[in-house]
C-alpha cells in the first residue's frame, strides 16, 4: 500500500466525478457514493498506517560530537527529518552534558515520475510517505468519513445536496493531496483545490449576503497567503538546484549547500502562506466568518483539512525552518513568535462571543496557535500530536453544536 499511496486521493477524486455525473439518479442523491469512497479510502489509510509501523528502520542517526557520525543516510535522501532530530538530540546533548541515544528511523518510501522537463530541468511529481504522512492519511480520512455520514441528515432535503457532497470529496482530495505530495509543485495543486473547494463550501448558501461575503473574505485572505506561499516556492526551487521534491530542498537546507539570504527569504515568504491558511495572527479575521457555511463544512476546515494544511507544510519543510530561523538555538522566532500571538488574541476574542460556533472557531485558532508555536520551539512531535488530538475533539465539537442547532434552529447560547 505505501507505494501505491496514490490510490487514496484518487479514490476520492473519482468519487468527486461519479457524484456529479449519477448522484442525481440515486437513492441517496450522491451521498452514498462519498460514504462509499470514504469508507474505502479510511481503510487503505489505516492498512498504510500498520504496514508503516511494521516497516523496519533502516535510517540509524546518533548525534556528532559523542564518537558517532552524524548520520548514516540510506538511499532515500529525501527523509530529512531524521537529520533534524538529530540535530536537536544533538543540541540537548551539548545543554545537558549527558549522552543521548536517538532510536533508528525508518526510511519515506517515495514514488516519483516526471511530468514535463524543459532545457535540463526535469519536473518530477509523485508520492512521500512517512510517519507524518500516515498520522494525517488517518486523521483526514476519518474525520472525512463521520462528516460526511453526518451530512446525510443535517443537509437533507437541501437543494444542492448532490453538489454538497461531490465538494465535500473535492476538498478532501485537494487534503489527501497535499498530505502525500513529494514535491512542493504537486502540494501546491492540493493547497489550492482546498481554497477553491472552501470557498464553494463557505458560501454554499450563497443567497444570502453573510454567506456569500464570508466565502469571498475567506477566499480573498487566504489567496494574499498564497502569494507569500508562490513567492517561497520559486525562491526553494531555484535556491535547491531548480527542483521541486522536498525532500532534496530540506536535505539542502540541513546541509548549508543554500544560501542563507535565499534561504531565509524563502522560508518567510513560505510562512506568510502558512499565516494566512491557518488562520495565524494577522490573516486570522478569516475563519470566525466562515461560521456562515454549512455545520459539516465547518467541522471538516477545521479539524481535518484547510486550516491544519498550514501546520502540515511547516512539519514537512522543518528542515528549511529549522535552518532558516535558527530554531534550534532557541528563544523566539518568527513562528514561535506568530504562534504565541495567535494564542493569546484567539483565545481572547472567544470569551466575549455568544455564537457557538464563532466560540469554537476562536478556539480553533488558538489551538492552531499552540501547534505553531510548538514547531517554532522545536517540539514538533508535541505539535503534530496536538493536531492529531485537536481534530478529534474539535470534529465532536462542531458535529455536536450541529447537532444542537439542528433541534433548537439557533446558534445563539443566549438564546432560551
Amino acid at each position: 500500500m505505501l507505494e501505491n499511496i496514490w490510490v487514496i486521493p484518487a479514490v476520492t477524486f473519482a468519487s468527486f466525478w461519479l457524484i456529479l455525473a449519477f448522484g442525481k439518479r440515486l437513492p441517496k442523491h450522491g451521498a452514498e457514493i462519498g460514504i462509499a469512497a470514504l469508507a474505502l479510502v479510511f481503510v487503505l489509510s489505516s492498512v498504510a498506517v500498520f504496514q508503516w509501523n511494521d516497516r523496519p528502520a533502516t535510517e540509524v542517526v546518533e548525534p556528532a560530537g559523542h564518537g558517532a557520525s552524524t548520520a548514516e543516510v540510506g538511499e532515500d535522501e529525501g527523509h530529512a527529518l531524521g537529520e533534524v532530530r538529530a540535530l536537536a538530540a544533538e543540541a540537548a546533548v551539548e545543554a545537558e552534558g549527558g549522552e543521548h541515544e536517538v532510536e533508528p528511523i525508518r526510511q519515506a518510501v517515495e514514488r516519483n515520475v516526471t511530468w514535463f522537463s524543459f532545457g535540463d530541468v526535469e519536473v518530477q511529481v509523485g508520492t512521500a510517505v512517512d510517519g507524518l504522512a500516515v498520522v494525517l492519511l488517518f486523521t483526514v480520512t476519518l474525520i472525512s468519513l463521520l462528516v460526511h455520514v453526518f451530512s446525510t441528515n443535517y443537509m437533507h432535503g437541501d437543494v444542492r445536496f448532490t453538489y454538497f457532497f461531490a465538494a465535500l470529496s473535492l476538498f478532501t482530495t485537494g487534503m489527501l493531496l497535499l498530505v502525500v505530495s513529494s514535491s512542493l509543485l504537486q502540494a501546491l495543486f492540493g493547497w489550492e483545490l482546498m481554497g477553491l473547494c472552501s470557498f464553494m463550501l463557505i458560501g454554499h448558501w450563497w443567497e444570502k449576503k453573510p454567506n456569500s461575503d464570508a466565502a469571498m473574505k475567506a477566499f480573498l485572505t487566504t489567496r494574499t497567503g498564497d502569494i507569500g506561499l508562490v513567492v517561497g516556492i520559486v525562491i526553494m526551487f531555484f535556491a535547491a538546484g531548480q527542483t521541486f521534491d522536498i525532500g532534496v530542498i530540506n536535505e539542502m537546507a540541513l546541509s548549508g549547500a543554500m544560501g542563507e539570504t535565499a534561504l531565509l527569504v524563502g522560508a518567510a515568504a513560505l510562512f506568510i502562506g502558512v499565516i494566512g491558511k491557518s488562520a495565524q495572527f494577522p490573516l486570522h479575521t478569516w475563519l470566525p466568518d466562515a461560521m456562515a457555511g454549512p455545520t459539516p463544512v465547518s467541522a471538516l476546515i477545521h479539524a481535518a483539512t484547510m486550516v491544519v494544511a498550514g501546520v502540515y507544510l511547516v512539519a514537512r519543510l522543518y528542515g528549511v525552518f529549522w535552518e532558516a530561523f535558527d530554531i534550534e538555538a532557541g528563544g523566539i522566532n518568527p513562528i514561535a513568535a506568530i504562534g504565541g500571538i495567535t494564542i493569546l488574541i484567539a483565545a481572547a476574542l472567544a470569551f466575549v462571543q455568544t455564537d457557538i460556533k464563532k466560540v469554537l472557531a476562536y478556539s480553533t485558532v488558538s489551538q492552531l496557535g499552540y501547534m505553531v508555536m510548538a514547531l517554532g520551539v522545536g517540539a514538533w512531535t508535541a505539535g503534530i500530536f496536538h493536531l492529531f488530538t485537536h481534530a478529534f475533539f474539535k470534529g465532536l465539537l462542531f458535529l455536536g453544536a450541529g447537532s444542537v442547532s439542528h433541534a433548537v434552529h439557533s446558534f445563539e447560547m443566549k438564546d432560551d
